[in-house]
């Protein structure tokens, strides 16, 4: 079992999740940085989607699992995993939204916080 490290940055558990996104292939990997933004919940949303429902679920679990490994960290809360369309993974300082393609367009969450900024990754084949 993996200890959990003392402290870690918000940096540091933005890119054990994006490793863990695309691990998976995962589409679309994007992190939205909220720090600078009053109201906002969390320091990053960490926004990607699959093709397929199942796909989601490899993608969150992967996260997870890499995080874990990685951080010695569980989400605080996760939720959507029974119908695999919009998968949440609520780290509290960073929460993954991992969508199937079609939902994320639907909800736009870039678009409600366009004012974040907002960095890209590639997508791993």
């Amino acid at each position: 079992m993996v200890k959990r490290k003392k402290e870690f940055s918000s940096d540091e558990l933005k890119k054990a999740i994006i490793e863990g996104a695309q691990e998976k292939k995962a589409l679309g990997v994007t992190a939205l940085d909220l720090r600078e933004l009053p109201n906002a919940s969390s320091d990053f949303y960490v926004i990607c989607h699959g093709q397929t429902d199942r796909q989601t679920e490899a993608i969150a679990k992967s996260i997870e699992e890499t995080v874990f490994n990685k951080l010695g960290l569980w989400p605080y809360h996760s939720e959507g995993y029974t119908n695999g369309e919009w998968i949440l993974l609520d780290y509290f300082h960073i929460v993954a939204h991992i969508f199937v393609s079609g939902k994320r367009e639907f909800f736009a969450i870039e678009d409600l916080w366009a004012d974040a900024q907002i960095e890209e990754f590639e997508t791993i084949h």
